[in-house]
């Protein structure tokens, strides 16, 4: 299957599990007359290789050497792992990473799982799901940047088009979406 099929098998997938009309309040506290719960999608097990594949896909195209892969507790949890298990069958491994929503509260208190296998320094990509507003994406930056890591790329499955993109340009990040809100609904 070519990268274009790949891409139009996970929009269906995205459209049958998580994609919801209705009336939703968002994490960001906004009101929607859509929903996006893309964990259905995550979790699932074709769902979860595309995901995989199209981030690392984009991973290997963004011109950045990246050390590690990593996003904010829970929805980026089956993403990383994802994008890290094609990334190894693709020859080219990338540890993943997570981080937490507190820091860990007892030995070295650590924001971040998983930093051991990436060297200090290192330039690393944040995925997420579905971004609103970019508010995780920019804690995960901080939190991240603050653990002595460089954010050089930063990926979503869904991009709701509601701000996100340019928050995050406005703190100096380019966001990188799979999807938008135009391709889900069309």
């Amino acid at each position: 299957m070519g990268r274009r099929q790949e891409w139009k098998r996970l929009r269906e997938i995205i459209r049958e599990l998580s994609y919801r009309e209705g009336s939703f309040t968002l994490t960001s506290g906004r009101k929607s007359d859509f929903y996006i719960d893309c964990k259905q999608t995550t979790l699932s097990a074709e769902g979860a290789y595309l995901c995989g594949k199209l981030l690392f896909q984009r991973i290997k195209e963004g011109g950045e050497e990246v050390a590690g892969v990593g996003g904010m507790t829970l929805g980026a949890d089956p993403l990383v792992t994802a994008v890290s298990v094609v990334s190894f069958m693709e020859g080219a491994p990338i540890p993943a990473f997570i981080i937490r929503k507190e820091p860990k509260g007892h030995g070295t208190g650590s924001w971040i799982e998983g930093k051991a296998n990436i060297a200090a320094g290192s330039g690393v990509a944040l995925v997420e799901d579905v971004v609103t507003t970019g508010g995780t994406l920019l804690k995960a930056i901080d939190r991240t940047e603050a653990e002595g890591f460089r954010v050089v790329q930063v990926l979503t499955v869904v991009d709701r088009e509601e701000g996100g993109a340019e928050a995050l340009a406005r703190a100096g990040h380019r966001l990188e979406s799979l999807f938008t809100r135009s391709d889900l609904r069309s």
